[in-house]
């Protein structure tokens, strides 16, 4: 763990792990830390898509591609292909960092990924961008953190106003349909045409808006212990429903901020 690496702004804490991923494996407010620990939590970056893509087979003008699929989610395959693998030091400073990493098998398009981190005493600002070596090819990106249920006081609070959810079908999957919210828990899509608004609320201690200008969010708040609030460009399984080509000119770009303040 000694490649680490860490930005400070005032009381603000964030530790980057360039080698699994380039996941956050934490962020601290005021000595508080707000994400789960461990190998698969803290916030991972999923790219070049978001969530399942069914059966692992998606389709670029006549050609159908094969995804491994994820033993987690079969028969999927499951949050894109970056989240495990190194990433290359582009820019550091105190409160600043760029990183890059190469797509590369199983994706079966030649690229590049680009995550860019700004920390400010009251902010995190963070930007994907997907880039094609040549040939173009669909593509979706977004952050799964998760964030701790409880600090310590009573659970988290949700705040949001989407504009629709997804329906979600047998398999885990976007039927096409969208619906009225229905009730917690979740493991859905939202839509949000406004771009994502999400407040989480910890009681009597801290309150963190995570924004974007994309326009989908999945929540995920069946585990006991965490809630994931997930920006990301397209529903799961984007890449056959609402493809996004990633072309020379054209690259995918999607941010998030997330902001904080005390209670």
């Amino acid at each position: 763990m000694s490649n680490l690496t860490r930005l400070t702004a005032g009381d603000a804490e964030l530790t980057i792990d360039p080698e699994h991923g380039c996941r956050i494996a934490g962020l601290r407010i005021g000595g508080t830390e707000l994400l789960l620990q461990g190998a698969h939590h803290g916030c991972f970056v999923m790219a070049p898509w978001a969530g399942r893509t069914e059966n692992g087979r998606f389709r670029n003008g006549g050609t159908v591609h094969q995804l491994p699929v994820s033993e987690h989610a079969a028969p999927h395959a499951l949050h894109g292909t970056v989240r495990a693998v190194p990433w290359k030091s582009a820019q550091v400073t105190e409160t600043t960092a760029a990183f890059t990493t190469e797509l590369a098998d199983p994706w079966p398009y030649a690229g590049k990924v680009t995550q860019v981190f700004e920390l400010a005493e009251d902010s995190l600002t963070l930007q994907l961008g997907i880039e094609t070596a040549g040939a173009s090819f669909p593509a979706q990106a977004g952050w799964h953190p998760w964030f701790h249920r409880n600090l310590g006081g009573q659970d988290v609070e949700l705040g949001f106003t989407p504009g629709w959810q997804e329906e979600r079908g047998e398999n885990h999957l976007p039927t096409g349909r969208r619906i009225d919210p229905t009730p917690r828990p979740w493991d859905d899509c939202f839509g949000m045409p406004d771009g994502v608004d999400v407040t989480l609320t910890w009681p009597g201690q801290l309150e963190l808006r995570v924004t974007s200008r994309a326009e989908w969010v999945v929540i995920y708040d069946e585990p006991a212990d965490a809630v994931c609030v997930e920006p990301q460009s397209g529903p799961p399984n984007g890449l056959n429903t609402l493809p996004r080509l990633v072309t020379e000119i054209d690259p995918l770009e999607v941010a998030t901020t997330w902001s904080w303040r005390r209670l």
